[in-house]
């Protein structure tokens, strides 16, 4: 076995006077791995601010606003992604043309509070167009999270190639260690309730609790990115200079060829993907209050849990993803382990036994549930809004809906990971924050065009419908990623296997 000096040696490139100069120094690479811890923090904090407020928007939005429909709903879901579409490609230009990634985190880092502060302050706007201030919120909020793509841009920047598939990873599971924990932490807050109001007017509940955890957490992620905290890196432009001889990184950037049908495939692919997140997010709560007769409480409640859950066991197989990637081909973990799973996760939603969903009607005996104030709940699905309610054969069962969701926890992030990991690697060293912002607004599209169109069919016509279709349409990344197989097979080459004698170790 090499020892670690022997290992370091691989990873050098020589200076203009022939001699060994290493990639970076020990010192170099502790710090370059402190910014990448940065960087999962932040990311982490996007995900937690999405996810402690999902299960919790449909009921406190009906709380503040009891005439607010589930399609007016589907654009307050979709308005977040909206923010992140449009300002995702913008943010990570101006990484590309930035030195430093600082300014642009702490940039969507200040919206990301003021959002966060102003959604946990809106039931001092109740009659004030308090649903339309929720949409501006949530829209505001997808803008600070923009700084994924440039979270995702500076990790092609600050690692080697054979570090990228796990730092990559690394970067997933810090996203879902915030999935992990918004749910959970939402299901906790229901303990508060209604809660009770401050003499200021401010309201203390299960609703409001999370908008200020994400405050102060956002406060303390600046923090993280003050000079001589957070300082940036780009390590894989030096890799690539040693291993292409190149004298400098624009020399690099120009050798490396753009496939522009891969790259326009693992975009659509991701796009597709991202749909998973959007069922969750979009039908969620709605599905379960519908076809199983929950409470807001026990939704929130049993949603969160579920969440959690399934979060937990996707940071086992984000660990597990490097290792697997070393045994066999990232595109075939992509396709059978990734997509095909998840497709079949949409099969089992379509309903095809059981009692038709319970009705929430007054001329029905519908169940009546009394909250802590006071207030009533019909409980089932609303026949009113969605005729079928009252047609259809089959609500979907508990256990379908639990095995289905999980089918779903598997396909998700082998997807993300392994469609990023791939992207990246195809786009060499050049600078990438442009393109991980078109990527990142692939995926915002697909929350936005999501949320809209599967409300809107599943509010006309029901589950199964729904479903189905979503699963022919799952199905076609999956075969067009297989039809482009050879070519998105990469290597990982090695340093060591090229001649750097007239290799300078800085970049231009």
């Amino acid at each position: 076995m090499e020892s670690s000096s022997e290992n370091k040696k691989k990873e050098s490139i020589a200076n203009g006077n022939g001699t060994i100069k290493p990639l970076e120094t020990s010192e170099e690479e502790k710090e370059r791995y402190k910014s990448l811890y940065i960087i999962y923090f932040t990311l982490f904090l996007q995900s937690l601010g999405l996810a402690v407020c999902m299960t919790g928007i449909w009921p406190y939005v009906s709380k503040l606003d009891p005439g607010t429909t589930k399609e007016f709903y589907s654009l307050i879901v979709a308005a977040n992604p909206l923010g992140q579409f449009i300002f995702s490609p913008l943010i990570g230009l101006w990484q590309n043309k930035s030195a430093s990634i600082r300014w642009p985190i702490i940039t969507s880092l200040i919206i990301f509070i003021i959002s966060n502060a102003f959604y946990s302050s809106l039931d001092m706007l109740v009659g004030y167009g308090v649903k339309y201030w929720m949409l501006i919120i949530r829209f505001f909020t997808g803008v600070a999270s923009a700084n994924i793509a440039v979270g995702r841009g500076y990790i092609s920047a600050a690692t080697k190639v054979e570090e990228r598939t796990h730092v990559l990873s690394m970067a997933s599971l810090s996203q879902v260690g915030g999935f992990i924990a918004g749910p959970l932490l939402q299901a906790v807050f229901t303990a508060i309730g209604e809660g009770y109001v401050l003499s200021s007017g401010y309201h203390i509940s299960m609703y409001t609790v999370p908008g200020l955890i994400n405050t102060i957490l956002g406060a303390i992620n600046i923090f993280f990115f003050l000079p001589h905290i957070f300082v940036d890196h780009n390590i894989a432009v030096r890799e690539q200079m040693a291993l292409q001889g190149k004298e400098s990184a624009k020399e690099t950037y120009k050798s490396v060829k753009i496939d522009y049908l891969v790259t326009c495939a693992l975009i659509f692919s991701y796009f597709i993907v991202c749909v998973n997140l959007v069922l969750l997010e979009s039908l969620g709560t709605p599905l379960t209050m519908d076809q199983f007769g929950f409470s807001r409480k026990d939704t929130l409640k049993w949603n969160g849990i579920l969440v959690g859950i399934g979060a937990f066991v996707s940071c086992v197989i984000f660990c597990l993803l490097p290792r697997l990637s070393k045994i066999l081909k990232e595109i075939d973990i992509l396709i059978w382990g990734g997509m095909f799973i998840a497709v079949i996760g949409k099969i089992i939603y379509i309903p095809y036994r059981g009692d038709p969903p319970p009705i929430a009607d007054e001329n029905f005996n519908s169940t009546i549930f009394l909250n802590n104030d006071n207030s009533t709940e019909i409980l089932g699905c609303p026949v009113k809004t969605q005729s079928w309610c009252a047609t259809t054969s089959h609500a979907l069962g508990i256990p379908e809906f639990v095995i289905g969701y999980f089918f779903g926890v598997i396909g998700y992030p082998v997807g993300v990971t392994l469609i990023q990991t791939l992207f990246s690697k195809i786009l060499g060293a050049r600078p990438q924050g442009t393109w991980m912002g078109i990527m990142l607004a692939a995926g915002s599209m697909s929350r936005i065009v999501g949320p809209i169109v599967i409300v809107a069919s599943y509010t006309e016509f029901g589950l199964g419908y729904t479903f189905a279709w979503i699963t022919i349409f799952m199905c076609i990344p999956m075969i067009l990623l297989y039809s482009l197989r050879n070519r998105l097979i990469t290597d990982t080459p090695k340093a060591d296997n090229i001649n750097m004698t007239d290799v300078k170790s800085q970049t231009a």
